[in-house]
């Protein structure tokens, strides 16, 4: 996984009644992307986290967060 600041991430559940977790990473402390993160989750909690195989990375700003228009030219 490779990751960059502002970046949304997704946990799945750690169990069939726990919701998933989505977060907005904040620093990337591996090399070349890598884990670990630190992740401000939805809660406002900010942890340390190493993605696991139920973890879900999303590209680029938070769902229905504004982004600058694009110049044309």
């Amino acid at each position: 996984m490779r990751a960059q600041i502002g970046d949304q991430i997704v946990l799945a559940a750690e169990h069939v009644d726990d919701p998933t977790r989505e977060g907005e990473i904040l620093e990337v402390r591996g090399q070349d992307g890598g884990p670990p993160y630190v992740v401000q989750w939805a809660g406002g909690h900010t942890g340390l986290i190493y993605p696991g195989p139920g973890a879900v990375l999303r590209i680029g700003p938070a769902r229905g967060a504004s982004r600058p228009p694009a110049s044309g030219g």
